[in-house]
This record gives structure tokens, C-alpha cells and sequence, in this order.
């Protein structure tokens, strides 16, 4: 997998360009790190309130 251009040079370059651009996995790895979040949020929030219920 080399440079897509004929020459390596910055100015031939008219659009995205990175790993995955124009695939499905853009979309992924945003869905991978939504559900994180989510857990992230759901877990701190029980922990919270467990905490605050003792006292």
C-alpha cells in the first residue's frame, strides 16, 4: 500500500486522506467510542449514587 499519487507532493492531494477514508470503519470506531462513553457514564452515575445513598 504506497503513496495513492504518482508524485509525493502535498499539493496533488485534493481530499481526505487517511486510513480507512471511504471503508465503513470511520463509522465504527464512532460507534466503539459512543457505547464507551455511555458505559463510562451509566457506571460512574451507580457509583455515585451508591456512594451518596451510605451517608
Amino acid at each position: 500500500m504506497g503513496f495513492p499519487y504518482d508524485e509525493a507532493n502535498w499539493a496533488v492531494v485534493d481530499g481526505a486522506m487517511y486510513m480507512g477514508h471511504g471503508s465503513i470503519m470511520p463509522g465504527v470506531y464512532t460507534l466503539i467510542a459512543a457505547v464507551i462513553c455511555v458505559a463510562v457514564l451509566f457506571i460512574g452515575h451507580k457509583s455515585e449514587a451508591e456512594k451518596s445513598a451510605k451517608h
